[in-house]
């Protein structure tokens, strides 16, 4: 029987062409061998399964070809490639660092490095795992680094850059290698798939890439676990059960339900999800990640971000096409703060059910906050009183706040509605006489005569009207006694300035335009005066508040004099 070889060795690229999803690099290392600039000291660093142990060797082999390629690859005819091919060459070293890191290794390193190469230019010197050795060792290996002998070239390989000191760092060329394209993955898994004559289909494929997460070994490992439980047929359905990955059917259903409000349905789906042994959290974390791609497929722009098989691709833009895009921010935002609070629950499954429900619950919400501001802006249009010829007049000529005077916003229930009319009222109803006559006359019909008694009632009337405005605000109204002077002329009396302040900068106006509205009254003209006879003076020394208790309690000077007591 043929020894089997898994398909991570069986199909390992030999050379810069054949690598996958590291063009960036592959070029720039064919220029340098192209221009002869090589270093002496290179670093490789990035995540696993992505090519940087193969790039050092193909680079490797390709520094002592003796009869390079005009696309610097190596021919693989000389003595140097077929001596490497067969893994017999003495000019390529490899070294596990995760297994010599002492020091005495890294000393042995520097003696071997002063032996030339028998054949070919160079001696390469390929560490794996170099973030594995020790500090000593680190050390100890640092001169060499910085000084080799001409024939030296080192390649050093890690998965964790952060772990190599500075001083390393500083001596290499750094090289850094991304995670491969999803794309990319199912591109070279087709094609291992036809050279073993194994039919798949690509969305079992995709699947396979997915779960690789950008790790290239790691997608042939799990296709050769596929193809051992396959055989020479592999689709979706047998990979999703042997990769215990969720069927991207459960998304579209839940997300389904969510639109539709359907509780019963997406908590239903979410049980058997449970029910075949799949954690909540998983299902959760693809939830968001389905909404994700919805969101990504909304814009044109941004759907090449999703990574999908055309024919899941073209479910996606159905299914988006159904969802508002508020609906998309606020079912993220549910998913991801169930996703962070889940291992804290005690409740798992209750914590879960109860974010579906708040998806299904956003598409009413919607609807009844937009029913709801529809039927109050119909309210307001058919009660809101409309202003007289003298009031929009009198508000355009009204002076506007200073620069430095603070702005602050108007209640809505009677300043704003005014500013609102008179914004749509056209000029040539204020400049028509006619027109203006007629609006003052229907007006005039409708309000009362300003009497001290009717003012009195009116006054209450809007203390009562500023309740939303808070306790504080209702207080100090409250405890004013306005007195009316003439027709034209109130007069309010406050207990401090800072009142006096409020008063005029917040309420002055809209006390102004309620009381035009009530009463047949023009040019209203409010002053306001502060009380200082109820200002109470601060003591601060002393003296002060001696005196201040002596003129209340007299008995104290005896007190002082008896006991011969000294106040300061």
């Amino acid at each position: 029987m043929e020894n089997f070889i898994v398909s991570a060795r069986k199909y390992r690229p030999a050379t810069f062409d054949m690598v996958v999803g590291q063009d960036s690099i592959t070029n720039t290392l064919k220029n340098a061998i192209k221009n002869k600039y090589l270093t002496q000291a290179y670093l490789f660093c990035g995540p696993r399964g992505v090519g940087k142990t193969t790039c050092a060797r193909i680079f490797a082999k390709t520094i002592n070809c003796i009869n390079l390629k005009e696309n610097a690859e190596a021919c693989d005819k000389c003595e140097s490639c077929i001596s490497f091919n067969t893994l017999r060459s003495f000019n390529i070293h490899e070294l596990d660092a995760a297994s010599n890191n002492k020091v005495e290794d890294i000393r042995s390193l520097n003696d071997q490095v002063r032996i030339p190469p028998q054949i070919g230019k160079y001696s390469i010197y390929i560490i794996d795992e170099v973030h594995m050795l020790s500090s000593s060792a680190f050390n100890a290996f640092l001169k060499t680094l910085e000084e080799p002998p001409p024939h030296a070239i080192f390649i050093l390989a890690t998965t964790e850059k952060h772990k190599i000191i500075p001083t390393i760092l500083s001596r290499c060329q750094i090289f850094d290698f991304n995670r491969i394209r999803i794309e990319d993955i199912v591109g070279r898994l087709q094609y291992v798939a036809k050279n073993e004559s194994v039919t798949a289909e690509e969305e079992a494929l995709h699947i396979i890439a997915q779960k690789a997460d950008g790790a290239l070994r790691d997608a042939l490992s799990i296709f050769d676990q596929i193809v051992s439980l396959c055989g020479k047929k592999i689709v979706y359905k047998d990979v999703i059960e042997n990769l215990n990955v969720l069927d991207y059917e459960y998304y579209f259903k839940s997300v389904d339900a969510a639109l539709k409000g359907d509780v019963s349905t997406i908590l239903m789906t979410f049980n058997e999800i449970l029910e075949k042994g799949f954690d909540g959290h998983n299902f959760v974390s693809g939830l968001n990640s389905h909404l994700r791609d919805l969101l990504v497929s909304k814009d044109e722009s941004t759907i090449r971000l999703l990574e999908a098989t055309p024919a899941v691709r073209q479910r996606y833009l159905s299914q988006t096409g159904q969802c508002q895009v508020d609906f998309l921010y606020k079912a993220l935002e549910t998913g991801s703060s169930c996703d962070i609070s889940y291992k804290s629950s005690k409740n798992q499954r209750l914590h879960v059910e109860l974010a579906l429900i708040r998806m299904c619950r956003i598409m009413d919400e919607s609807g009844d906050t937009a029913e709801k501001k529809k039927h109050e802006e119909k309210q307001l249009s058919e009660t809101a009183p409309l202003p007289s010829k003298s009031e929009i007049i009198r508000q355009a000529e009204e002076p506007r706040p200073s620069k430095h005077m603070p702005v602050i916003e108007k209640s809505p229930r009677t300043f704003s509605i005014k500013e609102v009319i008179a914004d749509k009222e056209k000029p040539d109803k204020i400049s028509s006489e006619t027109s203006g006559n007629n609006e003052t006359s229907d007006s005039s019909a409708q309000k009362m005569t300003f009497t001290g008694g009717a003012f009195t009632s009116a006054w209450q009337e809007f203390v009562d009207s500023l309740k939303g405005e808070g306790p504080r605000i209702v207080s100090m109204f409250k405890s004013i006694q306005p007195e009316v002077e003439d027709e034209h002329t109130i007069r309010i009396h406050l207990s401090n300035a800072a009142q006096k302040d409020i008063f005029i900068q917040n309420y002055k106006p809209k006390l102004i335009g309620f009381l035009e509205n009530k009463f047949t009254v023009s040019e209203l003209d409010i002053e306001t005066s502060v009380d200082l006879s109820e200002t109470n003076d601060l003591l601060y020394t002393d003296d002060q508040k001696y005196n201040y208790l002596q003129a209340k309690y007299p008995v104290l000077k005896d007190f002082k004099k008896a006991f011969n007591l000294d106040i300061s």
